[in-house]
């Protein structure tokens, strides 16, 4: 529990207006409240909540010159029965510490990142959309906030929750989406920051991914940053292959990044009986198994878009395509499964989603 109140300050007047929550995008508009906690002197203090509103810093704030910082994001769901369903919140918490304790900073205590999500989403809660396939996107936060020059461990944080309601991540939706391999660019590599959600990570993938959507693509699959031959990520998701009846995803060896709906996804294909295997993946391995036929399926996976099945990828001057371009039977039973989970339309015989 709370050993300190949260302080609240209510907006004066809502900004949710009739017709913004029909078609909001994705990560443009933002609810009403936002969650603060500062941390000095070796300590977390009182949080807060006060209405969403621009920050003053210092043009010398050190996270903007060395970037130690991370962050999270998890989504918010309107059920049938008026409940909202936050989706493993427990698992996002988790991992803001771990990608924390990388970046040399201090973590975040469970009930305070639980009860200061809870508190935030009942001001909020009719920014969540009612229409199915919208959500409210959640993104907690953690930045350095020493003003200096040099570059050393800040002595003094902030840790934010804002929220903005959402449509579908990518335009495809439930199509599928084509991929072209990384080529000359690298992600990361072991002992660096692959395994930590730090803005770093998503910073060096956006000229791959720009120059991709020049060619026509979608996104980019990563190979490895050592022999360039090994499958880690696609764009900002983990991924998944359908090989014969074995469901294959790259091992997390340092360089990749722990997605939360990758771990649901194995989690249901085991209770479903399926062989889940993490290991090593070569991009020459995929190709191999396409020209055999055994590629049934491939699937990324991430809390923006859940799933998203893959039709296309190109390597060089080689091109693939997995299930005639249509998303799979095994990737669509999952998508479905998780969201009716989300959506209260699923039994959460996990205990996945936390009720507000």
């Amino acid at each position: 529990m709370l050993k300190t109140a949260i302080e609240i300050t209510r907006i004066a007047r809502s900004r949710l207006v009739k017709g913004i929550l029909d078609d909001p995008g994705f990560g443009h508009i933002f609810a009403d409240h936002m969650f603060v906690m500062d941390y000095a002197g070796g300590e977390w203090k009182t949080p807060r909540i006060c209405p969403f509103g621009d920050m003053q810093i210092s043009p010398a704030l050190c996270s903007l010159h060395y970037g130690q910082a991370i962050f999270e994001g998890l989504k918010a769901f309107h059920t049938k029965d008026g409940t909202v369903n936050v989706f493993r919140p427990e698992a996002s918490q988790a991992r803001l510490n771990r990608s924390g304790a990388r970046l040399c900073i201090p973590p975040v205590d469970r009930d305070v990142f639980l009860s200061g999500l809870t508190e935030l989403l009942r001001l909020d809660r009719e920014w969540v959309p009612k229409k199915h396939g919208f959500s409210l996107y959640i993104r907690p936060f953690v930045f350095a906030t020493d003003n200096y020059l040099g570059v050393k461990v800040s002595e003094t944080y902030r840790f934010m929750i804002i929220t903005s309601p959402v449509g579908a991540y990518y335009k495809e939706g439930l199509n599928p989406v084509s991929l072209m391999t990384s080529g000359e660019f690298v992600r990361a590599v072991r002992g660096g920051l692959g395994e930590a959600k730090t803005p770093a990570n998503y910073a060096a993938s956006i000229l791959p991914a720009n120059e991709a959507k020049k060619k026509g693509f979608t996104q980019v699959l990563w190979l490895d940053g050592v022999e360039r031959r090994y499958i880690e990520e696609v764009g900002t998701m983990n991924i998944f292959f359908l090989i014969n009846d074995e469901l294959i995803t790259p091992s997390l060896t340092g360089s990749v990044l722990s997605g939360i709906t990758r771990d649901s996804v194995m989690i249901l294909a085991r209770q479903w009986g399926m062989k889940v295997v993490e290991r090593r993946i070569s991009i020459d391995e995929l190709i191999a198994a396409s020209d055999s036929g055994t590629l049934r399926e491939v699937f990324g996976t991430g809390t923006a878009a859940v799933i998203s099945p893959v039709g296309e990828i190109a390597h060089g001057e080689r091109k693939i395509v997995i299930n005639n371009g249509r998303i799979g039977e095994f990737s669509h039973k999952v998508y479905e499964h998780i969201t009716g989970i989300q959506y209260g339309d699923e039994p959460d015989t996990h205990g996945w989603c936390h009720k507000i």
